[in-house]
C-alpha cells in the first residue's frame, strides 16, 4: 500500500499536541487513548488510523496531489514503536512510577515532533535500518 507522506506527518503533529498535553496533565487516560490510536494504525493499517482518516477527509482534498507516494510499511512500523512507548508510559503513570510515564511519553513526543516539524520519521528510519541489517544477514547465509 502506498500513502501520501503528508498524512503521517499530520498524524505526528496531532500526536505531538496530545503528548504535550499528557506531559502537562499527567493523564494516563489521554496517553492510553493515544496508545489506542497507535494500535489501530499498527494492527489495522494506516488507512484506518484515526488521524489519517481526518487528514484524508478534511485536509488532503484541499491540497495538491502529492509529488510522490511512499510505502506504508515504514510508517506503520513507526506507529508500532509509538504504541510500545505509549503502553510503557501508561503503565508508568497507572502504577505510580511517574518517571517512567514521563520518560516514555517524552521519548514518544521527541519522535513525533521530529516527524511533524522536520519530516524526519525516526521509526521509519529504524524500520529501514532493520531491513538493511536483516537483508545483509540473509545474504551472508550460505545455502547447504
Amino acid at each position: 500500500m502506498q500513502v501520501d507522506p503528508r498524512g503521517p506527518r499530520f498524524g505526528a503533529a496531532v500526536t505531538t499536541v496530545i503528548l504535550v498535553a499528557v506531559l502537562v496533565t499527567g493523564s494516563w487516560a489521554l496517553l492510553a487513548a493515544q496508545a489506542v490510536v497507535f494500535a489501530i494504525a499498527t494492527f489495522l493499517g494506516l488507512r484506518y488510523a484515526p488521524y489519517g482518516l481526518v487528514f484524508a477527509m478534511l485536509i488532503r482534498p484541499r491540497l495538491a496531489p502529492p509529488r510522490e507516494l511512499e510505502d506504508a510499511a515504514a510508517p506503520r512500523f513507526a506507529q508500532g514503536v509509538g504504541l510500545a512507548f505509549a503502553l510503557v508510559g501508561t503503565v508508568g503513570y497507572v502504577t505510580g512510577i511517574t518517571w517512567l510515564g514521563i520518560g516514555a511519553t517524552a521519548l514518544a513526543l521527541a519522535a513525533a515532533f521530529l516527524n511533524a516539524a522536520f519530516g524526519f520519521c525516526l521509526g521509519c528510519e529504524m524500520y529501514l535500518l532493520i531491513r538493511r541489517i536483516t537483508a545483509k544477514n540473509s545474504e551472508r547465509e550460505v545455502p547447504a
